[in-house]
């Protein structure tokens, strides 16, 4: 079987060109070296063309790996957060915004304050307690991390965008820690 014309386009807004190309072509090169494929970016239309390089199987996953490590980047994560989608146990997982807040603008921007935080604190405290990265940019909140870290922050955005007191999902955060705590003793106590 030949991969030799795998390739991938992701859009990306013009603004976070500079993000995936990184100081003297860095992150490009960086992204280009650990997934094994040949970026085209485009600064005019904002497409990043992945190209698979040589014509090996396993590099087939290199393609999907750039695509989503680019795609993170382009809804605001830093590169740095964004290569923790190398690993085969995390994910990225984005929210439209817009589905909660409809057409209203004051919606949009009250939501993504109270996802935010004053100085930020929410999103930090989302991010200690669930173990994901967090990222509020324009009309989306993203997540990377494990399926159980994304899961757990998720339910904490879409209670937010729902309308909860930051209490109430703090409360949420709290009982779920308690109850993975009580299944780690339990868990413990039938090893022994």
């Amino acid at each position: 079987m030949t991969f030799e014309g795998v390739f991938k386009t992701v859009k990306v807004s013009k603004d976070r060109i500079g993000s995936i190309v990184g100081k003297n072509g860095v992150i490009k090169s960086e992204i280009e070296s650990k997934c094994n494929v040949l970026l085209n970016v485009d600064g005019e239309t904002g497409d990043v063309s992945i190209k698979l390089r040589g014509n090996d199987a396993l590099t087939h996953s290199g393609v999907f790996k750039a695509s989503e490590i680019i795609l993170a980047i382009s809804k605001g994560f830093s590169p740095q957060r964004a290569f923790r989608l190398l690993s085969d146990e995390c994910i990225l997982q984005l929210v439209d915004l817009r589905e909660y807040s409809g057409k209203s603008l004051n919606s949009l921007d009250r939501i993504k304050s109270r996802l935010i935080g004053q100085n930020g604190k929410f999103r930090k405290n989302l991010e200690d307690f669930s173990g994901s990265d967090i990222s509020i940019y324009g009309h989306f909140a993203g997540f990377i991390g494990t399926f159980d870290e994304t899961s757990l922050a998720l339910n904490a955005i879409l209670m937010i965008c729902k309308g909860s007191s930051h209490k109430a999902v703090y409360h949420m955060l709290e009982e779920h820690k308690r109850k993975k705590k009580l299944e780690r003793l339990e868990l413990w106590e039938k090893s022994d």
